[in-house]
């Protein structure tokens, strides 16, 4: 039984090994693309509906949470599909560590809007920045087992979050300063990844 147990935890550590050396395909860049033309919809319903954004927090960061949750919901389901029809037998390991690469931004960026809505609500003005720096160490994070062009993609998320920081005030609450990072940095996470799948199948 021993003998057993120990050749399980061995094929385990085989798979993840495999997991860690393959690049993950799992991202769909169809869908990607639609968190984009999420974002800019978004953006759209936030200039039509809370103009105002901070006299009307509630209904800013209504938008911006569910649309986040959207989005998110879009690329786990795809994710899941995807992956076990691309990695086949390690799917599972594949989600795993794709999920374990992108998970303490997401907490870190949940967690720090908790503490600024309840503790400093003056200094609001500032999320949408720090939501995009802590996005791009997501990026960064996945780079790994991600195409290597995808590190244009974290940048371009980096960027946009200094810039939006940089406004200094309640500017930086407008549709756009949410809208155009996000929707410009998943249609170019979108065409970094058809890109790879085209060059993949061109080596094949």
């Amino acid at each position: 039984m021993r003998d057993l147990h120990k050749a399980l935890g061995d094929i385990s550590s085989i798979r993840r090994q495999m997991a860690r050396s393959t690049e993950f395909r799992g991202y769909g860049p169809a869908t990607l693309a639609s968190t984009g033309g999420f974002a800019l919809l978004a953006a759209a319903l936030q200039a039509l509906w809370v103009p105002d954004a901070e006299n009307h927090v509630a209904g800013y960061l209504g938008i911006w949470l569910w649309t986040a949750v959207l989005s998110a919901a879009l690329i786990g389901a795809q994710m899941h599909t995807r992956s076990h029809r691309v990695h086949s037998g390690l799917a599972d390991e594949m989600i795993r560590m794709a999920v374990e690469q992108f998970l303490p931004s997401a907490v870190a960026g949940a967690l720090l809007t908790i503490v600024l809505v309840r503790y400093v609500p003056q200094q609001l003005w500032i999320l949408p920045g720090l939501w995009q720096l802590i996005f791009s160490l997501g990026v960064f994070s996945s780079c790994r087992f991600l195409p290597r062009p995808m590190v244009v993609a974290g940048s371009w998320y980096l960027l946009s979050g200094l810039t939006c920081i940089t406004l200094g005030d309640n500017r930086a609450l407008s549709p756009w300063a949410m809208g155009i990072p996000y929707g410009v940095g998943q249609l170019l996470v979108a065409a970094i990844l058809l890109l790879a799948v085209k060059e993949g199948s061109d080596e094949h």
